[in-house]
């Protein structure tokens, strides 16, 4: 079904954790029958040596002579995942779009796992799930909280009826993502759910699949620490919609 894909990944401040990601492009490539495909990196603005080793990463790669292509996006400042997304899904090539986080929570291999189980049956939008039965989830009871938390939030504001708006692993064909990508406002962590309203506004379905999640320290985000900030912008955008 698939042809073509893209795959981004948004990147700020992760060098201690793209040799993990790089393995992961590396086991999807022998276990995938997709023949054309593009990884593109967003450098979100990172201060650390992101941009270093993606960029050695990528010349490497390119070497080899195979219809697997690498590209390193730098942004000059931080824009937040939303905007690091966007810049993304406007700069691919090919048919499908597959975006996930760069810790590799969620590994490519369930895309494999996806396409073998013949899950992509319509011309949909496929978001990962980590509360579906048949996800295995490895994460602390707080985070559970807290995320169920969140989602019966976004029930109430937005009428939502997603069980999982969060998950980073999310397959779009082009056409349906640039289309949502393109006047994306929310840049932050609540950009997902402006994703979510637009592809509904679009009359798109979006389609929950199962996924293996393994919860990876280090999270750019606090929930008890930045929950005001999230909170309000979630406010924001149910005023705009």
């Amino acid at each position: 079904m698939i042809k073509s894909l893209s795959v981004i990944f948004p990147v700020f401040n992760e060098e201690k954790r793209l040799k993990d990601c790089f393995d992961d492009i590396k086991r999807f490539n022998l276990s995938t029958k997709i023949k054309k495909i593009e990884y593109i990196f967003i450098d979100d603005g990172s201060k650390d040596n992101s941009n270093i080793i993606i960029n050695k990463f990528v010349k490497e790669q390119n070497k080899i002579k195979k219809k697997i292509r690498y590209k390193l996006i730098k942004l000059s400042k931080n824009s937040g995942k939303g905007g690091a997304l966007m810049k993304g899904v406007m700069s691919v090539k090919n048919e499908w779009i597959l975006t996930l986080d760069t810790d590799i929570s969620v590994s490519l291999i369930e895309l494999t796992k996806w396409l073998k189980k013949k899950y992509l049956k319509k011309n949909c939008i496929y978001f990962g799930s980590r509360n579906l039965k048949n996800s295995k989830v490895d994460y602390k009871i707080h985070r559970k909280i807290i995320g169920l938390s969140f989602i019966f939030i976004c029930k109430i504001l937005f009428n939502i009826k997603i069980s999982d708006t969060q998950c980073g692993f999310k397959l779009y064909k082009k056409t349906m993502a640039q289309k949502i990508f393109r006047n994306l406002k929310e840049k932050g962590y609540v950009h997902d759910i402006e994703i979510v309203l637009k592809a509904l506004n679009e009359k798109y379905e979006i389609v929950e699949l199962p996924v293996t999640w393994v919860h990876k320290k280090n999270s750019k985000i606090s929930f008890i620490k930045d929950s005001f900030k999230i909170l309000s912008s979630l406010i924001v955008l149910k005023q705009k919609n």
